[in-house]
């Protein structure tokens, strides 16, 4: 059958391919002209997200019981705002995708990882670095612990052991084995230190028990 004869059988059935363009782009510029007057100006609004900052912003963070005022980029982490701009380098930049756990810190008393925190949206909220465990100088029993049971070797993923670990033991003293390993779940070792990081954790408890 010819071209010009498939064409005419087309147009008998009543559709023919011109006729389907044609009405094609009728539908292709009826969709086009909805626009603000038929969406409503708030649809447009929610879709287009809402507003982002741009430049650098000034914040204050409290940081291990001191403010500390920065002027950071939004998309600045927690963690690159904590070792770029605060000198605070106790908290390990690692896997920087939130596997790790070596940039553990704790706000307001919770594990969380600094490199999945916008430092933007910490707020008033307090923040607690490695650095901040230690009292005057001093090693907290928690990481005198570490050192006595040799619960470290590299040493880039004990920080976060020990604020995964300081966040179970102020609000549990009395962590069982499985809750201590639970504790530091999110925390990988490379070097494979976890039976001593165990056993560390659970000398701090028994110390802080008294």
């Amino acid at each position: 059958m010819s071209q010009h004869e498939k064409d005419d059988d087309q147009e008998t059935s009543g559709v023919s391919r011109r006729g389907f363009l044609k009405g094609m782009g009728g539908g292709l510029l009826g969709t086009a002209a909805v626009g603000p007057g038929l969406l409503g100006a708030e649809a447009v609004a929610a879709a287009a997200g809402p507003p982002t900052m741009s430049g650098p912003q000034r914040i204050t963070l409290n940081i291990n019981g001191g403010q500390q005022q920065i002027e950071i980029e939004p998309r600045t982490t927690l963690l690159e705002a904590l070792r770029d701009r605060l000198d605070l380098t106790g908290s390990k930049e690692v896997c920087d995708r939130g596997q790790c756990g070596a940039c553990t810190v704790l706000i307001d008393g919770k594990a969380m990882l600094a490199c999945m925190t916008l430092a933007a949206d910490v707020g008033a909220r307090e923040v607690t670095t490695v650095e901040g465990v230690a009292q005057g100088g001093q090693l907290s029993d928690l990481q005198e612990a570490f050192v006595a049971q040799d619960g470290l070797m590299c040493g880039f993923c004990t920080p976060g052991f020990v604020m995964a670990a300081e966040a179970l033991l102020r609000t549990n003293s009395s962590p069982t084995a499985a809750e201590i390993r639970t504790s530091v779940s999110g925390n990988l070792c490379r070097c494979g230190t976890y039976p001593k990081v165990f056993e560390a954790i659970d000398v701090a408890a028994k110390k802080r028990r008294g």
